[in-house]
Parts: C-alpha cells; sequence; structure tokens
C-alpha cells in the first residue's frame, strides 16, 4: 500500500500547485524589482488575475483599485508622481490577501530604446570600454533588457529584469541608451530607468504590426514581393544542422581557449534568423506589444542598416513614419518624444545608404521628433562604431533642448530648409545653422551640383549666415545639389555646437544601380 500512495500524494501535491499557479496575481515583468516610474504623468499598471477579481494597488501613499475583466487582465493608473530617488515598494493586492510586489522602485523618467545592432550593441563593445565600466557608479540609472523573441501573435508577457548600474553589469547594457541616459541623468539630476528592446540584423518591417503594413498602400506589395523573395528554410533540417554546428562551436572555443586565441562566434538557427529577419510583425508582437502601455518620457531607435539596399531603402520613409505613428498612437500619446539615430559613414556600395538617411531626415516633419546625425562619428570597415558616448550625447542634446527645455548649444546639426537657383549659384538655406562653419577652416567638402544631364560635378560654396552659395565651374547652369550623397563621405559642415549637417539632395532622381557582387562593396563614382 505505501508504495501506491506516494505516488498518488504527489499527483495531488502537482494538482494543488498546479492550481494555484493558474490563480497566482501576476505583473508584467517590467514591473519588477529595481525597476522605474515615468514621474509626471499618470502612471499604467497592469496585470492578471482570476477572472472579476477586484485588484488594488499601493504606492508611495496612493491605493488604486481594478476589477479583471473576463479573461482575468486588470489595469489602473497611478495619480502622477514626482522624482523621487527613494526606494519604495509597489504592491498589488487580490483576494485573500494575494500579493505581486516589486521592490527598489525609483521615480524618473523613463526611455524606450529599439533598433537592430547598434541599438543592441552593449557598453562592452564601446570606446575605452575599462575607463567606462570603471566609472560607471549609477545606482539611478536602471536598465531593462527585453529578452523575448519573435512571435506570430501579439504577446502579453515580456521577458528580462530591471538592473541598477554597476561596474560589474554596464557592459550588457544598451551602450546609446546608456550614454544617452547618463547625459539626462547628470543634466536633469532624476532616476533614469532605460528599456532596450533591440535585435541584431532585423529590418524595420520587424517592428511594425502586420495590420499597420498590410493597410498602407505604399507598403503591402513591396512587402509581401520582398517575402516572396526570402529564401525558404526547412525548420526541421534547419534544426538539425544547428545542432552539429553548435557541436563544432564547442570544440572550436575549447581549442581556442587552449590557444589562447579569441572564440569563434557561435552558430545561429538559421530557421529562428528566417523568423526574426523575415516575419513582418514578429519582434513587434513579441518584444514591443508585451510593453504597452508601460509609461514612458519618449523613444529611441536606432536602425535601418538592414533596410539599406537600394532596392529596400524607398520604403523606408514610409516604415518609419509608419512605424512613430502607430508606437504613438498604442502608448496613446500623439505627442510622445521620439529621436533617432541617423545612419552613420560607412562603405556600402549602392546607394542605399543615403537614401536612408534621406528618409529619416524626410521623417522629421512628424511633430516632437529629433535626429543624432553621425556622418562624421562612423566607421568605414565597420558596421557597428565604437563611438556610442557621441551618439548618446547628441542624442541627449535634442532632448535635453527640446523635451526637457534646457539652454543648450544646439539640439541638432544643420538641417536643409529650402532652396533657390539663380543662374550659376544654388542657394541653399539651412536651419539649426547658428555659428555655420566648417570643423577645419577649409573649403566645404562634399558638395556636388549637376545640369539637365544629371552628371554630377564636385562643387564649392560660401557661407552667408545660414546660408550657402553653391557654384562649380563645370556646371554652369545646375538644377540639383547634393551634400555628403554617399555611403562614406567626407565632411566638414558643422554648426555652433560642432554638430555636423544632415547630408541632404535637393533632387528626386531614380537612384544609380549598385554595382554586381564583384565590385566587392566598393562604392561606384557618382
Amino acid at each position: 500500500m505505501p508504495p501506491l500512495r506516494t505516488p498518488l500524494l504527489t499527483l495531488l501535491c502537482l494538482a494543488a500547485c498546479q492550481a494555484l499557479t493558474a490563480a497566482d496575481l501576476k505583473l508584467p515583468a517590467v514591473f519588477s524589482d529595481h525597476m522605474v516610474l515615468q514621474r509626471d504623468k499618470a502612471v499604467a499598471v497592469w496585470g492578471w488575475a482570476d477572472a472579476d477579481e477586484e485588484i488594488s494597488v499601493e504606492f508611495a501613499g496612493q491605493k488604486k483599485t481594478a476589477k479583471a475583466d473576463a479573461s482575468g487582465k486588470w489595469s489602473l493608473r497611478l495619480d502622477p508622481l514626482m522624482a523621487s530617488a527613494e526606494s519604495r515598494k509597489l504592491t498589488a493586492t487580490g483576494k485573500a490577501d494575494r500579493k505581486a510586489e516589486v521592490s527598489d522602485v525609483l521615480v524618473g523618467d523613463v526611455w524606450l530604446g529599439s533598433g537592430q545592432s547598434n541599438m543592441a550593441m552593449g557598453v562592452s563593445r564601446s570606446k575605452d570600454f575599462e575607463k567606462e565600466k570603471a566609472a560607471a557608479s549609477y545606482p539611478l540609472i536602471r536598465h531593462f533588457k527585453e529578452d523575448s523573441g519573435a512571435a506570430a501573435t501579439v504577446q502579453a508577457q515580456a521577458k528580462g529584469k530591471w538592473l541598477a548600474c554597476t561596474p560589474d553589469n554596464v557592459g550588457g547594457f544598451s551602450a546609446t541608451l546608456y550614454f544617452f541616459g547618463r547625459e539626462i541623468h547628470r543634466e536633469v539630476g532624476v532616476p533614469v530607468g532605460l528599456i532596450n528592446t533591440s535585435v541584431g540584423g532585423t529590418p524595420i518591417e520587424s517592428w511594425i504590426a502586420p495590420e499597420v503594413q498590410e493597410t498602407k498602400p505604399e507598403l503591402s506589395a513591396a512587402l509581401k514581393a520582398q517575402s516572396d523573395a526570402m529564401p525558404k528554410v526547412d525548420p526541421e533540417k534547419a534544426k538539425a544542422e544547428y545542432v552539429v554546428a553548435v557541436e563544432k562551436y564547442k570544440a572550436a572555443k575549447t581549442k581556442a581557449a587552449a590557444e589562447g586565441k579569441k572564440a569563434p562566434r557561435p552558430p545561429r538557427n538559421a530557421a529562428d534568423v528566417s523568423e526574426r529577419k523575415g516575419n513582418y510583425g514578429g519582434l513587434f508582437n513579441g518584444k514591443v506589444a508585451p510593453l504597452v502601455p508601460f509609461t514612458l518620457k519618449g523613444m529611441l531607435w536606432y536602425q535601418g542598416e538592414a533596410n539599406s539596399t537600394d532596392s529596400r531603402a524607398t520604403l523606408y520613409v514610409h516604415q518609419l513614419s509608419a512605424l512613430v505613428t502607430d508606437w504613438r498612437a498604442r502608448w496613446g500619446d500623439e505627442a510622445l518624444p521620439f529621436a533617432w539615430v541617423q545612419l552613420p559613414n560607412f562603405k556600402r556600395a549602392g546607394e542605399g545608404w543615403p537614401l536612408v538617411r534621406e528618409s529619416m531626415l524626410k521623417t522629421l516633419a512628424l511633430p516632437h521628433t529629433g535626429m543624432a546625425i553621425a556622418i562624421d562619428i562612423g566607421d568605414a570597415g565597420n558596421i557597428h562604431p565604437a563611438n556610442k558616448q557621441e551618439v548618446g550625447r547628441r542624442l541627449s542634446l535634442w532632448a535635453l533642448g527640446t523635451v526637457y527645455c534646457k539652454k543648450v548649444a544646439a539640439t541638432s546639426g544643420p538641417l536643409p530648409a529650402g532652396h533657390e537657383i539663380k543662374g550659376a549659384e544654388v542657394i541653399v538655406t539651412l536651419s539649426h545653422a547658428d555659428g555655420l562653419k566648417t570643423r577645419d577652416g577649409g573649403p566645404i567638402k562634399g558638395l556636388q551640383l549637376a545640369g539637365a544631364d544629371k552628371q554630377w560635378k564636385p562643387a564649392s560654396a560660401k557661407i552667408d549666415g545660414a546660408k550657402l552659395i553653391v557654384t562649380s565651374p563645370d556646371v554652369a547652369a545646375p538644377v540639383a545639389l547634393r551634400y555628403a550623397w554617399l555611403d562614406n563621405p567626407e565632411t566638414n559642415l558643422v554648426n555652433v555646437a560642432d554638430l555636423p549637417a544632415s547630408p541632404f539632395r535637393t533632387d528626386d532622381w531614380a537612384p544609380i544601380p549598385a554595382p554586381a557582387p564583384a565590385a566587392k562593396g566598393k562604392a561606384k563614382a557618382k
């Protein structure tokens, strides 16, 4: 008899535990220890419980209640909170005194960062890491890395945890977010929360909700064509090949360690890569949707590399605009500050790279947006430039000047604001052009003029206040102007804050086709 009772009791205990788990009161993963709540706004709090269960949330002297719906989902909002570095507890209580508690909660400003590898890139890969690591004692800067993957349907729960900034863990923080947040913390003096939801190598269409793309005529047809052209991957075959590759990797890693050499990169499952890179809206479903409607100060975006081929780049202006508009709508704030990093200089054949930059420039037409121009701080041979300190600083100048209304030298580098043609002169007016100059004191680099024959010739310019008066001895009757319209241009035009001018053009001519693969990435002369 005893041998029979033990399994029975085990089953009963398991059933009881399962029942308890199913009835647990839960908060989203982003509501976890060491988090930062947004100040000066009504704070969204939500979670899951039993159907129709009464829930109360207590924090900072407030107590708010909500009732779960038939599916068990509940939500409420706390009244706006003042910034506070005090470590406090947030508690959600349901029936029978069931509780979900979050400890060490601060109140400050929360920024969400998304995109591909240059947003995902950790501080450990930035320049002067050892120096940055030693100085990274900022307990009031907190970082949440969203660890979910792509999904075919909208997901409710995220993955990840909050970490307070210390020398031991700063290496894993998004470098772009960290250096941005550090400047905000220093200048504004409040706790800063940084939510990093980014994945390397991913196109923008993975980050936009599928229904948004399907209903926009300028996107749907082209995106379907791209999807149809994607290589098809057999999941079972890919899995088997991945298992073999992992074993080879383990052996190679062990050998490299024994020889004192750098370990090889770990393999990837081809099916996972295909899903990540080709699934419309997959990363929105899996990594963005679970964070809605967590209350934010603003959003930052660093992506575009994966969309910078000639065939895809022309869509980017529609895609970025759709992403910004849709994300704002989902967060319920049409004026939510949103800024991005314009693609830096990098050696890439064709005009896809400049076209994505142009799309980013055009998207500034949306209100409450900004752009960090990085045309001078890239690396021609490295798609992951190490100077993320300056990227973060330039984003912070935009935020400090426009979002926080602080006095800064400039919130952007010079931007084109209009042009006119008078005889042999093209006169360009620039905004953000106080103290317009060249960084080296020499002639302006990167200018080209073309006539009706569309043949581009080198040009020069005089600076007249916020205007450039551009001429070329080889173009008597110019019809179009380009500035820094190359993948990896030489530039030196800056404003009083030493921020570089954005690449731009006045024409809308079709891109010059990229050279054949045999050209091995060398840019075609224009």
